[in-house]
């Protein structure tokens, strides 16, 4: 990138979260005037410090309380980004996590689509799929169709 060669340091500011993780070394996200996140754009994409981050820089399923409880097995808050989950495939390797659900919403986004899963108890997952070679046809004829969603342990971040 042009800028590293300068050799200066460049203050950008942007609302922009895609332009921001593309140009930034590090990225400082404000919430209501103060830092609440500083750090490698891909540490604050993938390692979210709080609820805001995680819904600010991209999007998130937030989970805490009872649906993080009857989805991760665990208490506290956590990020779990929606393109980290699969529909009816289990991710390879170890500490996977899964759930059943009912597809509630489907949204085609051309080479993407974006699926909202109800996994029982008021709790929803995002799931985005990279449209390989579904038509549109196919993805829409999963509305309402049970699923099971799985991600790998990994993928859930713990937040403040």
């Amino acid at each position: 990138m042009v800028f590293r060669s300068v050799g200066i340091t460049i203050v950008f500011v942007t609302h922009d979260q895609e332009e921001a993780l593309v140009m930034s070394d590090r990225i400082a996200v404000f919430n209501n005037g103060r830092i609440v996140q500083v750090a490698a754009s891909s540490d604050v994409y993938e390692h979210p410090a709080t609820a805001f981050v995680s819904t600010f820089v991209g999007t998130a399923n937030v989970l805490d309380g009872e649906a993080a409880q009857r989805v991760l097995g665990r208490t506290g808050m956590f990020s779990l980004r929606p393109e980290k989950v699969l529909i009816d495939r289990m991710p390879d390797g170890e500490h996977v996590r899964s759930a059943r659900g009912t597809v509630r919403n489907v949204e085609y986004l051309g080479p993407l689509t974006r699926f909202v899963v109800d996994v029982g108890g008021g709790c929803h997952l995002a799931v985005l799929e990279q449209n390989d070679s579904d038509k549109f046809t196919d993805v829409m004829a999963r509305l309402g169709s049970e699923v099971t969603v799985a991600w790998h342990d990994s993928a859930v971040q713990a937040m403040s």
